[in-house]
């Protein structure tokens, strides 16, 4: 049972599953989705995700993971934060657990997540580290497998060592 929180690029780091903050339709946005598919392999990545089809908000599904240093990406799609009363947090919760309980169920011992929808989404950062712990603590009290939380810009790094000490750079 492993936690960190790290400061990289996502399609940096290695391990079974990494998570990608995906659109609901079957296309590439900004951020670390694009990011991703740039990585991954932009034509291979682009059918598999369509073969997914539509996703709703706080739905999980995974592709194989192609050039990235994983098995699988698993898609989940962030809430647009509209000021938290239309069930964002919610959302933000169930994409972590959704996509805990798929690399689980795929036999992945290692997962990587951004800290999702804070980027083209919005979503606070301060309060989706919170609920990213949250979530992740509740799974590996049940379960075994390494987790890395992966920040990447200065603004997240500083929030997630003001919030959390066990930080690594």
């Amino acid at each position: 049972m492993a936690l960190q929180i790290i400061r990289n690029n996502i399609i940096n780091v290695e391990a079974d599953a990494i998570v990608n903050t995906a659109n609901p339709a079957a296309g590439v946005g900004r951020g670390v989705d694009r990011s991703i598919y740039e990585a991954a392999g932009w034509d291979r990545l682009l059918k598999a995700r369509r073969e997914i089809g539509e996703m709703s908000p706080g739905e999980a599904a995974w592709t194989p993971a192609f050039d990235l240093h994983a098995k699988y990406i698993i898609h989940t799609v962030g809430p647009a934060w509209r000021g938290g009363s239309f069930g964002e947090r919610e959302t933000v919760s169930l994409c972590y657990s959704r996509s805990l309980e798929l690399a689980s169920e795929l036999g992945c011992e290692s997962i990587a997540f951004p800290l999702i929808a804070t980027g083209t989404y919005g979503f606070p950062k301060d309060e989706a580290l919170r609920i990213a712990m949250s979530e992740i603590s509740r799974f590996l009290l049940v379960n075994e497998m390494e987790v890395l939380l992966v920040v990447y810009d200065k603004e997240s790094f500083e929030v997630s060592g003001k919030l959390f000490s066990d930080i690594k750079s």
